[in-house]
């Protein structure tokens, strides 16, 4: 989709500047449209806008995983990979454009600069690192910078338990995601979670829960930096270092811009900073992020896209092009993609290279290897699944198997199992809803597309459910968020001594102590609100005057050092200056001081002198 008659933008600036909503606005502006999105989630929000907008029948989605609406729609909204570039529309778009970098993805990005174009207007989007790259590579862009709308400050180190309400916690492993859940639950009542592995539904599911105020933190990945919209003040780094599928390095000033440009949404400041005792930031990379300066990007990954599909020889040895002469500089050749890499290990089977003998079969083998890999391994059994759908699809049915199909599903939809157990079930029907969507190698690929749909959407769900078991206290969470929407809620205690915050358990009064239901003890005495200490001060208060007030035979002195009143412990006996004169450690809760705490001990021990002198006579 190439003409020279289309003017081409460039709007450039960092996270928060309403660079998407330009595109949005001006694509709505012409009479077709069509924007490439870097992720699926984000794919569907925009859908999702434009459907408010302009109604169902006015947009297509369009990704490896889903199709939704008519061919015939005037809008098109796709992730990059998954853009119909046979399409014409009036106005085309790209954000997230500097991935053209993106170690694994950046060739995809990198044709879409160079070959895509709207009939009218063309409109890349993305940070302005790239900026000089575009300057070389299109020329005839004009550039526009867009400046943030809010502002975003580095505010230090902080301990886990002193992060503001609104945070998230980043980390770079599922290991360390899972860890820092855990202590969030136990600190504050539950977090939710943010991983690229997770399905867009559970991350959806988990992304509401955070903006409806279920919990007030969430723990995530990387995967929060691209496209999720969050209502986040304050982005915390819970590590430093990232493995990126090479090497562990340290993050880049751009990264850290990408993931921390998350807190301070529209006119909202943010800030940023670190957590989990990983140290200060360094100050360059402070500086750079404040100031929205980075330096440039060098170089743009870049695939040959005119393949030879003649043979499989002529299809490696194009892949293997190099980009124009010019151009060498600025493009560097991607040797390691996902579908080249295999391609390559297929194309060095026999029994492979025998079946891809002509044009059609070269061609369909290259759509083979363009399967993902929704469990980011190129492991055997990827290469297993790739080689035995090629094998079915140049069989004499030249469809994928139904029974197999079924057989495989079946296997997937189960329901039991921990986290990554679920998550890797996830992985592999994502596999499948991905294969239903071509429609020429099923028999029924509608049928297959619902079947793996449904899987999905069950499977997602039970992670949702399984991540707020595991990471969400609702009992707890309910708590605070009653104490904070209310000033004064109202506080009962039971006969039996149970204390409870608007209909909420707190804890327990025995004797003149009080008790924290067990499991959530610095939590629930953080969550102890006024209207709590309110209703506990005065119970505690008559208590005490129950004591002093009591029968001698009330109060009793057990063989095991025990002092009860009423089956309640209520002191321990201590050493005193001789085995026959001990001394009463009272149990009161801290919230009975003064004069009160005295007049108990000083009762307590009148009471035990009593005792010693009738054993004695």
């Amino acid at each position: 989709m190439r003409t020279t008659d289309s003017r081409i933008l460039a709007v450039l600036g960092p996270t928060n500047t309403g660079k998407t909503h330009f595109a949005i606005e001006r694509l709505l502006a012409h009479h077709s449209g069509m924007i490439g999105l870097p992720l699926r989630l984000l794919a569907r929000e925009i859908y999702d806008r434009i459907v408010k907008e302009r109604g169902p029948d006015a947009v297509q989605l369009v990704t490896g995983e889903e199709k939704i609406g008519s061919d015939k729609a005037p809008y098109v909204v796709a992730t990059v990979e998954a853009m119909p570039m046979d399409r014409p529309v009036a106005c085309l778009a790209v954000d997230e454009i500097q991935l053209c970098a993106d170690w694994e993805r950046g060739h995809v990005f990198t044709d879409r600069l160079l070959n895509a174009r709207g009939l009218h207007e063309t409109i890349f989007l993305g940070s302005d690192t790239i900026k000089p790259l575009i300057r070389q590579l299109v020329p005839e862009a004009v550039l526009i910078a867009r400046p943030r709308m809010s502002a975003l400050t580095y505010a230090g180190e902080s301990k886990l338990h002193r992060l503001p309400r609104r945070s998230a916690i980043v980390a770079f492993t599922a290991a360390d995601v899972y860890a820092l859940g855990e202590v969030i639950r136990r600190q504050r009542g539950g977090a939710a979670i943010v991983m690229g592995s997770l399905s867009p539904r559970t991350r959806n599911a988990q992304v509401a829960m955070y903006q409806a105020g279920e919990v007030d933190y969430l723990v995530a990945t990387d995967a929060i930096g691209m496209g999720l919209n969050m209502d986040l003040t304050h982005v915390a780094f819970a590590a430093l270092h990232k493995f990126d599928g090479r090497e562990r390095r340290k993050l880049a000033a751009t990264e850290v811009a990408q993931i921390a440009g998350r807190a301070g949404r529209h006119m909202a400041n943010g800030t940023f900073g670190t957590t989990n005792g990983v140290g200060e930031l360094d100050e360059r990379i402070v500086e750079a992020v404040e100031s929205h300066s980075f330096p440039p990007l060098k170089h743009l990954r870049w695939r040959n896209s005119a393949l030879d599909f003649r043979s499989l020889q002529g299809l490696l040895r194009s892949l293997d092009a190099g980009p124009d002469r010019a151009a060498r500089n600025a493009l560097w050749k991607v040797r390691d993609a996902l579908d080249d890499r295999s391609l390559h290990m297929l194309a060095a089977r026999e029994e492979i290279r025998q079946i891809a003998d002509r044009p059609e079969r070269v061609r369909l083998l290259w759509s083979v290897c363009q399967t993902p890999d929704f469990s980011k391994t190129l492991a055997e059994s990827h290469l297993h699944l790739l080689s035995t759908i090629y094998r079915h699809l140049t069989g004499p049915e030249g469809v994928i198997p139904a029974d197999w199909v079924a057989r495989t599903i079946d296997h997937i939809d189960r329901m039991d199992g921990d986290i990554d157990t679920l998550m890797g079930r996830l992985a592999h029907i994502r596999t499948w809803t991905y294969l239903s969507h071509r429609r020429d190698w099923f028999q029924d690929a509608a049928h297959w597309q619902e079947r793996a749909r449904a899987v999905e959407d069950r499977l997602s769900d039970a992670l949702h459910e399984r991540l707020m078991q595991r990471f969400v206290d609702r009992r707890t969470t309910a708590l605070l968020r009653s104490l904070r929407e209310h000033d004064d809620l109202p506080a009962t205690v039971e006969a039996d001594g149970s204390l409870a915050v608007d209909g909420h358990p707190v804890g327990t009064i025995e004797g003149l102590d009080f008790t924290l239901l067990p499991g959530e003890a610095d939590l629930a005495r953080k969550a102890l609100s006024a209207a709590a200490r309110r209703a506990l001060r005065p119970a505690l208060e008559r208590r005490v005057a129950q004591i002093l007030e009591a029968p001698e035979d009330e109060v009793c002195f057990d063989p095991d050092g025990a002092v009860r009143w009423q089956g309640a412990v209520v002191g321990r006996l201590a050493p005193g200056r001789t085995p026959l004169q001990p001394v009463v450690r009272p149990k009161i809760s801290d919230e009975l001081r003064g004069e009160l705490r005295e007049r108990v001990a000083d009762e307590l021990g009148r009471r035990l002198q009593g005792w010693i002198k009738r054993g004695i006579g």
